[in-house]
C-alpha cells in the first residue's frame, strides 16, 4: 500500500476530530457519477458536491452515508453558475457518526437518521449494533467479521437447474 493511501486510511480511522468554520456535516442523497454526489446539508438544502479522486479506490459511499464537506467557495461557485458547490473532505464511518450524534456539532435535521456504514469493513452486525441481545450463542465463530449479504445480482437461486441441461444428457444416452 502506498504512503498516500495509508495516510488517508489512518486519517479516516481517527475517532475524534473537530469541524472547522468552513466545514459542515451532510448526508448523501444520491450518487450522480463522474465523482459528483448530491448531498443534503444541515439546512435541508440539496446541492452537488465533488467526491475527490483520492477517495475513489479506498473509500466507498452510498445513499444515506454522512460526509464532512468544505463549502468555502460556495457563493463564488453559485455566482459563476457552477452546480458543484462543495467538496467532500472526509467520509464519516459508523463509529465516528455515533460519537458525533452525542455532540452538539451534530445537525438537528439528522437526529433521527440511522447511520449507514460507509464501508463494508466498518459494518457492525445488527444484533450488536441495536443492543437487542444475542442471536446465537456461537460468538466465537464470528471472529468480528460482518454478516454476509445476499448477492442481488443473481437472477436464479443456486439450487435451480435448467431443464435443457437434463434433457440434453438423456438424448446423448439414446
Amino acid at each position: 500500500m502506498n504512503r498516500g493511501r495509508r495516510n488517508l486510511k489512518q486519517a479516516a480511522s481517527e475517532q475524534d476530530f473537530t469541524l472547522e468554520e468552513c466545514q459542515s456535516i451532510a448526508q448523501v442523497v444520491s450518487l450522480r457519477g463522474s465523482n459528483q454526489i448530491e448531498i443534503m446539508d444541515a439546512k435541508g438544502e440539496n446541492s452537488l458536491a465533488l467526491f475527490p479522486a483520492k477517495f475513489r479506490e479506498s473509500m466507498w459511499i452510498r445513499r444515506g452515508s454522512f460526509v464532512v464537506i468544505d463549502h468555502t467557495g460556495k457563493e463564488k461557485a453559485q455566482e459563476s453558475g457552477s452546480k458543484v458547490t462543495s467538496i467532500v473532505c472526509k467520509v464519516l464511518f459508523f463509529e465516528q457518526i455515533r460519537l458525533l450524534q452525542k455532540s452538539p456539532e451534530w445537525p438537528e435535521i439528522f437526529r433521527d437518521a440511522k447511520p449507514v456504514p460507509a464501508d463494508e469493513s466498518s459494518q457492525i452486525p445488527m444484533a450488536k449494533q441495536d443492543g437487542e441481545g444475542e442471536i446465537g450463542s456461537s460468538d466465537e465463530s464470528d471472529d468480528g467479521m460482518p454478516p454476509l449479504e445476499a448477492n442481488t445480482n443473481r437472477l436464479r437461486p443456486f439450487g435451480v437447474q435448467c431443464d435443457a441441461e437434463t434433457d440434453s444428457g438423456s438424448d446423448s444416452d439414446s
